[in-house]
């Protein structure tokens, strides 16, 4: 019996594999003491990693560290990976990646301005031409203006959208939806009869429940610009 162990009764498999496993071993090895050089701590006590700063695992100077470089006078609210890219050149931190992408993620103005959090915007709809005058109409509000002796602060501007004849009609800002109607009826109605749709913007006047239900009334499609 071969009792003795020859090259002939040794698997190739099994050298090959001790063989890689002590090439990963003496790898990590050397990993880990090239990390640990990377250290070191200068003579005002000051940790760096490298030529970077170690920051300190403190959550209120983190926060402080990302607040400066995103949204600081300075800073252009970057996006995530300029962010991160940017930072690391200078500092050094565990999580800095994770940590810089949740602080992009929670501001507001990225979340108002940049189109990649905004929702996907309808496609345009084109108004057809209507078919006779002052029967699809406009509106819209024209604010901010000094005071007249009549204390009236705005014009209501309504448009024939055929003609585009226009009345400008005097308002005052703080007139109530009631008031609107009157003063609707009182200059379109009574002149050019009752529109069969009027358009305008998403104004909290135009979107009650008051003016909806006199447009039902009155039978007339509103549409919104906006």
């Amino acid at each position: 019996a071969n009792v003795v162990a020859d090259a002939l009764s040794r698997k190739s498999g099994m050298i090959a594999g001790i063989k890689v496993e002590e090439e990963i071993i003496h790898d990590l090895e050397r990993l880990d003491i090239e990390i640990y050089v990377e250290f070191r701590i200068d003579e005002d006590n000051v940790l760096w990693q490298d030529t970077r700063l170690v920051v300190p695992n403190d959550a209120s100077l983190r926060e402080a560290l990302l607040t400066e470089a995103h949204s600081s006078p300075f800073s252009v609210h970057s996006g995530s990976t300029k962010m991160y890219h940017d930072l690391k050149q200078h500092f050094w931190c565990s999580g800095m990646k994770r940590d810089v992408a949740t602080f992009v993620s929670r501001c507001l103005i990225c979340q108002q301005v940049k189109i990649e959090y905004q929702w996907a915007s309808g496609l345009l709809q084109p108004l057809n031409i209507p078919v006779w005058k002052w029967d699809e109409i406009s509106l819209d509000f024209v604010t901010g203006l000094p005071r007249t002796q009549r204390r009236h602060d705005a014009i209501w501007v309504v448009v024939d959208r055929l003609t585009k004849s226009v009345h400008f009609l005097p308002i005052r800002k703080d007139y109530s939806v009631s008031r609107l109607a009157e003063i609707f009826q009182q200059e379109i109605v009574r002149l050019h009869g009752t529109p069969s749709a009027i358009i305008s913007n998403r104004d909290p006047r135009f979107t009650s429940h008051f003016w909806k239900g006199l447009q039902k009334a009155w039978g007339t499609r509103l549409k919104f610009s906006t």
